[in-house]
């Protein structure tokens, strides 16, 4: 996870999990809408997990 992609999930959470897969991005994006800070958890969790 670089700085580059930190910055972004703080700007944007749906975009930086984009290569991520179909499903992460429905759910980052649904808690960003809900909330911007679930979504920028959401967001740096998924970026932070190796196994995706």
């Amino acid at each position: 996870m670089g700085i580059g992609r930190v910055i972004l999930s703080i700007i944007f959470p749906p975009l930086a999990v984009l290569d991520k897969g179909c499903g992460s991005i429905i759910i980052v994006t649904i808690l960003t809408f809900l909330g911007w800070i679930p979504g920028v958890i959401a967001a740096l969790v998924i970026l932070n997990n190796p196994n995706r």
